[in-house]
């Protein structure tokens, strides 16, 4: 399985002390065994299928954040501790500009985690949102000023879970979303906005 990249600086320090500790406390290695596995586990990066069309989900969870922000529709999607962290790009387009905004670690699910830590990649047309939250407090983007990317591309993650929403551009109407609030989502691979909504622009 793929795992990415970010996973080894959180698994390598518990494999390396796992067989260290091991004379003096198996209990003690075991423990720091599957702390090493668990957060390979956790940072696994699956393989997903792109849809033909439409706009895709940025990250696996629940849609948790439907709301519209002057003339843009915002759509959010919260990861929990066994969803896979891995983010997507939702929509084809070019990276105008990555910013780091410092804040809280609130729940990802608050209403106040619109003032926590994130990470803002903005595309231009949309522009997609890496949220920490209270457990989640690492965001690794991986794209940059000028990247092209493709529609269901990895664009980064969060360590551990959290929350990512997508400002969607301008022309995008509440009746153009194929999910709803609460409903489960997939990564690259859930149809989250319908393709004739953005062909119309």
């Amino acid at each position: 399985m793929r795992i990415a990249s970010h996973a080894w600086r959180y698994a390598t320090p518990a494999l390396v002390l796992a067989p260290v500790a091991w004379p003096l406390s198996p209990l003690a290695a075991l423990a720091a065994l599957a702390a090493g596995a668990l957060a390979l586990v956790f940072h696994r990066d699956p393989e997903r299928t792109i849809p033909d069309s439409g706009g895709v989900a940025p990250a696996d969870g629940r849609v948790s954040v439907v709301r519209r922000e002057g003339d843009r529709l915002r759509v959010g999607v919260y990861m929990n501790v066994l969803d896979v962290h891995v983010n997507r790009a939702p929509l084809a387009g070019r990276v105008e500009s990555v910013t780091h905004s410092p804040g809280a670690n609130r729940p990802a699910f608050s209403k106040d985690s619109d003032r926590n830590e994130k990470v803002r990649i903005d595309c231009g047309a949309f522009t997609v949102v890496q949220i920490a939250g209270a457990f989640a407090r690492r965001i690794h983007p991986d794209v940059a000023a000028g990247d092209e990317i493709a529609r269901g591309q990895r664009i980064g993650h969060i360590s551990f879970g959290s929350r990512v929403d997508v400002i969607l551009p301008p022309h995008v109407e509440v009746e153009d979303l194929a999910v709803e609030k609460g409903e489960t989502v997939r990564a690259g691979e859930t149809v989250f906005v319908d393709g004739a909504a953005l062909d119309r622009h």
